[in-house]
């Protein structure tokens, strides 16, 4: 786990690292991180904000094999794909899966109801949201399918999610991440991105909690 937070808050140098040394492989690697991150359901702790961001600053140093229109249509189409791979993953064997000690180990019930309730609260454009939000991003596409809210309306949302994050995040790398000052203080943006990403979830699990506790006064 040390390892992962130090890879994230880092990712800038390790990302530099690991272009360096694998080449044009690495896109494959960032794809896979975004896919798995995205689709594998019991992953949700592997970045993706802070990598794509990471990933469009590298880009526009000039000095790597890394190209910003291939780094933006690839994380657009496995983010995408990871979606209906974690869809059809809870349609199939979702309520199953949560059923057995690994399914409850790797997601909690808890989490399951605050990804209901978001959905409850924003409807259809939970879907497009749940994108800008790590953790809840990997459960939405699940608790939709165990839901059975229909594959058709779920994956026109998931295009507008995954489009416009895919765009914001690698282009904002793109354009502001080599700026002198964010250059400097990566780190400290990198970790602002984290906090921001995940302020609504946590938001949202303080209200739930503080909710639970006033109705058993």
């Amino acid at each position: 786990m040390q390892s992962l937070i130090d890879f994230i808050l880092h990712i800038d140098v390790h990302l530099a690292n690991i272009v360096n040394s694998f080449g044009i492989w690495s896109y494959a690697l960032m794809f896979f991180i975004v896919l798995i991150e995205t689709g594998a359901v019991i992953l949700p702790f592997l970045p993706g904000d802070s990598l794509l961001f990471a990933a469009g600053a590298l880009s526009a140093a000039g000095n790597n094999i890394l190209n910003v229109w291939a780094l933006w249509a690839g994380f657009f189409a496995v983010s995408l794909i990871g979606d209906s791979l974690n869809y059809m993953i809870g349609h199939t064997i979702g309520q199953r899966f949560l059923a057995t000690k690994i399914g409850g180990r790797f997601i909690k019930p808890q989490q399951v109801k605050d990804t209901e309730k978001f959905y409850e609260k924003h409807g259809a454009l939970a879907i497009i949201l749940a994108r800008y939000m790590p953790i809840i991003r990997t459960l939405a596409p699940f608790v939709a399918a165990t839901s059975d809210y229909s594959y058709l309306k779920f994956l026109k949302y998931s295009v507008l999610g995954t489009f416009s994050w895919a765009t914001i995040a690698v282009w904002a790398g793109f354009f502001f991440g080599n700026i002198p000052f964010v250059h400097q203080h990566f780190t400290l943006i990198i970790l602002a991105i984290v906090i921001v990403t995940l302020l609504p979830a946590v938001i949202a699990f303080l209200h739930t909690k503080i909710s639970s506790k006033k109705a058993e006064i």
